[in-house]
């Protein structure tokens, strides 16, 4: 009788850990929502120094990663060095010279 319930309680483990998706996995809700960028795209971030300011830069950057509500970018520096930033998927636009 104590194999039979030792038995039922390793099925219903791993019955358990088949049937459920972890939750830090979010990849399925992140390309609906930003389904205009993929990895790998390159972009034009639309960046404005301060929220008041009236003149934007036009950054060249390469999408890494594509959240829920943002996206990650990679843009070169003047030293040759990349830096990744969360930007808004609003502040992108597609880059036509690709």
């Amino acid at each position: 009788m104590k194999i039979f319930q030792i038995a039922l309680i390793i099925f219903m483990f791993l019955l358990n850990l088949v049937s459920i998706s972890p939750a830090w996995v979010d990849e399925g809700s992140q390309l609906s929502k930003n389904h205009k960028y993929f990895v790998g795209e390159r972009v034009v971030w639309l960046y404005k120094a301060r929220a008041d300011s009236d003149h934007i830069q036009r950054i060249p950057a390469e999408v890494i990663k594509l959240g829920s509500k943002q996206v990650q970018v990679r843009v070169h520096t003047q030293d040759n060095k990349f830096v990744n930033r969360w930007v808004d998927a609003n502040k992108l636009e597609n880059n036509k010279n690709s």
